[in-house]
């Protein structure tokens, strides 16, 4: 699925068109697609204490209809959506492509990439636990007996979906549509169904309703949006999510299915409210005859199911992106698809999302308590997102700070009163996404930090190339005796003699025929076409300098790389070739750039890095490993 949005856009025909944006509604809409769930009910929670008034149900639904026509319609599916890499969305992706032109805004705007990412991450954990429980919940309807079981079936069907990733998405992936497109033409046809209860409801489609609300119910109010927020879950996978399958297709069956029935599922919900007050307690549910709630319930969960593997993906690739483009250590990244490289599997990831949405399950027990940790992830995720496109609007569409300002400042006023509403629910859950967003910030921030201090103090000690190959090719009695074969050194500078070089001349006193300085770097684009994968330099009759060049969404297969490389020129044999790695001992000190703590967790990091012939993709019996030890 994975290609160009721009190519998808100009060559789609009609019949690819629809299969895409079927593909799309599974993956991209999964979420936003599940909140009509329990959005409704908990937005009716906070003015139900004192009595339900027809205005305040018809204020409600306003807020929904017009939440979702301004921020996802507007801000995500007409102008963000624009807003693309080469083709690939997401906030990591906006930031490489900012990075390129930023203007002294560096360090702020990876600040804010980091944040916005963790936030993405925290999202990412508590999406699927309360999905999958506020599904399970309608059990309670079917068959109040099972009311106890509702935790334990959510783990058990979140334990074997996390346990699933490892086999790959593709086989699961071409029903996520079909079924997906079947639950917004269910969840269309119900709320069409109750519509007739109460035709007053459709007042809502009148913005008079929600400004009037907001402006008379004071606090009362600002707490319903929080609330309201539920419905809009999901919205950031729109632009996550744009390299799939382009623009075009996620706006069709935004236009076409997604938001009419989103629409309609919530005015059904308001007029059956209206017309019998104690359906406010599940008003989706109770939407549904008795003879179809239990099939409602399964479609239900197999929704929340594919909403949570859509965010679980999404938290993978986002994952590869940090690593490629250094704000995390190399992971095991394994690939699920021979064909699709976008489909992947982190396993390390893949366990502590685990581990986190089982806690949060077993913790909170419901979907209504869990509701409250919801909206800050989701709401800073979007600030932080409007801010990053204020920038790039300036930048890269050359739009004056008059029309930037114009066009998005409505927009990041209205994300700034729902993330202020949801902070009010900080003490009930809300703190739990601020925590895992935090932790993150922290994690990639010092990973990035010590990598760069890393360097630095490195390249203190380092001998120049050029310097060391004059030295070495001098003939003397203390030259080093000369091997066949090739021996390849891995090294992030290409202007130094690499350390395993070095060492390697150190212990064992020889030198190859050919040898080769190895530099792979990750550039700001999603993809780089080999034709401009390569930069080979001759130095000298022995030693020549190369660099392969990777996009941030691509597997950094070096072994692959190489062999394409021999056809066009560089000779060497792969069997007489010898990958030459340093591998450094890190040693914490205490005067160094960093605070104490922070050595310990780089260091902590570092050693749970992937090793680099894995990472790479090196061949494993070709490999040498020469250790050293740093002070950081």
């Amino acid at each position: 699925m994975s290609a160009d949005s721009h190519s998808h856009d100009q060559k789609t025909s009609p019949r690819k068109l629809f299969y895409l944006a079927l593909g799309s509604v599974g993956v991209v809409y999964g979420d936003i697609g599940t909140s009509p769930l329990y959005a409704f009910r908990e937005a009716l929670r906070p003015v139900a204490a004192d009595g339900l008034t027809r205005s305040e149900v018809i204020s409600v639904v306003s807020l929904m209809i017009w939440a979702l026509t301004i921020i996802v319609t507007i801000k995500y599916v007409l102008l963000l959506l624009r807003a693309d890499n080469e083709g690939e969305g997401g906030t990591l992706s906006l930031l490489a492509l900012l990075l390129k032109t930023a203007n002294g805004h560096t360090a702020m705007l990876m600040m804010l990439g980091l944040v916005g990412a963790a936030l993405f991450l925290g999202d990412a954990m508590i999406t699927p636990a309360l999905s999958v429980l506020s599904a399970v919940e309608g059990l309670k309807l079917v068959a109040p007996s099972l009311t106890s079981y509702i935790v334990p079936i959510s783990v058990a069907i979140l334990a074997v979906l996390f346990a699933f990733q490892s086999r790959g998405t593709g086989t699961m992936a071409r029903y996520f549509g079909p079924i997906t497109a079947l639950w917004f033409i269910v969840i269309a046809i119900v709320g069409i169904s109750h519509i007739s209860d109460d035709f007053g409801i459709l007042a809502a489609f009148n913005p008079y309703y929600a400004v009037n609300f907001l402006m008379n119910e004071g606090f009362f109010g600002v707490i319903v949006l929080g609330a309201v927020f539920l419905t809009l879950t999901g919205a950031e996978a729109l632009y996550a999510d744009l390299g799939h399958f382009g623009r075009r297709p996620i706006q069709w069956a935004w236009f076409v299915l997604v938001f009419p029935a989103l629409t309609l599922n919530y005015l059904g919900q308001g007029a059956l409210v209206l017309g019998n007050p104690q359906a406010m307690s599940d008003p989706f549910y109770l939407m549904f005859p008795k003879w179809a709630l239990l099939p409602a319930v399964i479609l239900a969960t197999a929704a929340t199911i594919i909403a949570s593997q859509a965010v679980i993906t999404g938290a993978f690739s986002l994952i590869r992106q940090a690593i490629n483009l250094g704000y995390l250590p190399r992971m095991e990244i394994l690939f699920t698809s021979e064909t699709n490289t976008g489909q992947i599997f982190v396993p390390s990831v893949n366990l502590v999302l685990f581990l986190g949405v089982i806690f949060l399950v077993i913790t909170f027990g419901s979907s209504d308590s869990l509701s409250t940790a919801y909206g800050i992830s989701v709401t800073g995720a979007m600030v932080v997102t409007s801010i990053m496109t204020f920038e790039f609007v300036r930048a890269r569409w050359n739009w004056s700070v008059l029309t930037a300002t114009a066009v998005l400042a409505p927009l990041f006023t209205l994300e700034l009163i729902f993330l202020g509403a949801n902070l009010i629910k900080i003490y009930d859950g809300g703190y739990i996404p601020v925590l895992i967003a935090t932790t993150f910030v922290v994690i990639m921030w010092t990973w990035r930090r010590g990598s760069a201090l890393l360097m630095e103090k490195t390249r203190h000690t380092d001998i120049p190339l050029a310097s060391f190959i004059s030295s070495i090719e001098r003939k003397s009695d203390h030259s080093p005796a000369h091997v066949p074969g090739t021996a390849i050194f891995l090294t992030s500078d290409p202007e130094s003699a690499p350390a395993a070089l070095l060492h390697n001349l150190k212990h064992n006193h020889v030198l190859h025929d050919k040898n080769v300085i190895l530099t792979i770097r990750t550039v700001n684009k999603p993809r780089v076409p080999n034709a401009d994968r390569y930069k080979v330099e001759q130095i000298s009759e022995r030693f020549s300098r190369v660099e392969l060049l990777f996009g941030f969404m691509e597997s950094q297969n070096v072994s692959q790389a190489l062999a394409t490389l021999r056809k066009t020129g560089l000779k060497f044999d792969i069997m007489s070739t010898s990958f030459y790695l340093g591998r450094r001992k890190l040693v914490p000190d205490a005067k160094s750039g960093m605070p104490y703590w922070q050595d310990r967790l780089y260091i902590a990091l570092a050693n749970a890095a992937a090793n680099p012939s894995d990472y790479f993709r090196l061949p494993a019996n070709r490999v040498v490993e020469l250790g050293s030890h740093v002070i950081i």
